[in-house]
This record gives C-alpha cells, structure tokens and sequence, in this order.
C-alpha cells in the first residue's frame, strides 16, 4: 500500500469516496418521512443505482402535506386533498426519472404517526424486496421530528424483518445496511458523513428529478443543485478524480465488513 504523498498536508477524518454503493447493491430500499425527501437528498444514490440495474424502491410514509408543500398552499382555495393528489403526482414523476418505485403510507405530517399496521407494511416490504441497503434520515434533527421517527421506523422494521420467527411464509432479511443522507441543516443534526458518493454520471437525471418537485419546494432546487457541487468539491479534496463534479453525503449506521485496512 502506498504511503501518504509528502507534499500534501494530513486530512484527519478521511471520507470513503464511492463511484458506485461498495460491493453494488441488487435492492435499495428508502424511507422517507415525506414525498420530496427522497428527492432532495438521495435522488443521486437512487438515479446511480437504477442506471446499473438495481432494484430501487421508496415508501413515502406522509405526502408531506402541511408542513412541506409551501408552494402548494400559496394557491386560493387549497385544499388538504387537493394537496396531497399534487404532491403524489410531483413525487410519482420523481421517482419515474429516477427509475424507481414508488407507495406512499399517508400517514400524515406536522407530526407523522406511524402505527402498528404501517410497521407491519413496511417489514412486509422489506421481507418482500431482501434490500441490500436501506436509505433514510438521520436520528436527530431539532428542526424536524417527523425525520427522526422515519429513522426509529427504518431501525424498528429492520430489526422485525430480520427475525426468524416473524410470519414464517417469508425469508428474514439480512444485515441491510443503514444509511442516513444529509439533512437539511448538518450542523446541527449531528451528521457525521463517512461515505461521499460520486453522482456525477447522474446528476441531470437528479436536476430533472427535482424539477418535478417544484411546484410544492422549488426553493430547494438551488439549495441542491449547490449542495451537490459542494459536495463534489470535497470528494475531490479527499482522493476523488478531477472529473467528479457533483456528490451526495451518507452517514452509515452499522460497521462495515473487510478484509484490508482502508
């Protein structure tokens, strides 16, 4: 293994820099709390691996219609429902771009409850689907809760699906890996990124993506567009070839498994 190059200063807390999910994934499941989540912080992740034939699914436990669709209620006489078909259409069309699949829970927001009956959906899901990774939110933002319950759901059903004994008509996932994707607000969330995936091949196919997005949040079609940049600037700064020019942060839950320091 080669050393460190001498000319160049230490970087501590060195980021994993991943042109494609380690060891290609044949199922990726997201949760996201609400119908743009997916959209906005991990339509790269997902674009990425439906472009190489990997199976992507999202569960949309809420349509994100109160508190997420500020576009949406600056219309004259908008309604909860009329909301909730905007926002399933935006986030349909999404998910399409992307090349995945896409239900939605409606188990509503500001704040999301998810009883027993949509737990039981979502390890049916899991138990159905064997995803390799799981993608969802991180365990603590202040800023909004309905993120956090999202986690505590995807760390909930996973430990279900995983048991022998639960509905033995069906195979026991495996140790999925859990990633969290960046929050809105990182510093402070306690996000700790230790994965900077290499979007850049599918980045127009993000851009389009969001764009579907933009009648209920187009404010954060630019948010995103520079988040990626950003991103795509410090994947270089840590090891990543000059041709990368846009990038997604995740925060992995669980240890990985190797061979080899690195």
């Amino acid at each position: 293994m080669p050393g460190p190059d001498p000319g160049r200063p230490p970087e501590p807390n060195r980021l994993e820099i991943a042109t494609v999910m380690p060891e290609q994934p044949a199922s990726v499941l997201v949760i996201s709390a609400h119908s743009g989540d997916f959209v906005w912080r991990a339509g790269g992740a997902i674009a990425l691996s439906a472009s190489r034939g990997t199976a992507v699914h999202v569960v949309c436990l809420s349509f994100g219609e109160r508190g997420e669709s500020q576009g949406l209620w600056k219309t004259d006489g908008m309604t909860l429902e009329r909301v909730k078909e905007a926002r399933r259409a935006e986030a349909t069309g999404a998910a399409q771009t992307l090349g995945a699949s896409v239900e939605f829970l409606d188990l509503g927001d500001y704040p999301l409850r998810v009883d027993a009956a949509a737990q039981d959906r979502i390890v049916a899901v899991m138990r159905e689907r064997q995803p390799d990774v799981l993608l969802t939110h991180v365990a603590d933002d202040p800023y909004n809760r309905d993120h956090d319950l999202a986690h505590e759901t995807t760390l909930l059903t996973r430990m279900v699906a995983q048991a022998h004994g639960h509905d033995r008509s069906t195979r026991p996932l495996g140790a999925a890996q859990v990633l969290q994707f960046e929050p809105h607000q990182p510093e402070v969330c306690r996000f700790a990124p230790d994965l900077l995936l290499d979007i850049t091949p599918v980045f127009d196919v993000k851009t389009r993506a969001m764009q579907c997005m933009s009648g209920a949040q187009e404010h954060l079609v630019d948010y995103y567009t520079q988040l990626g940049a950003r991103r795509g600037v410090q994947a270089r700064r840590n090891g990543a070839p000059a041709g990368v020019t846009h990038a997604e942060a995740y925060q992995r839950t669980f240890p990985t498994v190797g061979d080899e320091l690195r």
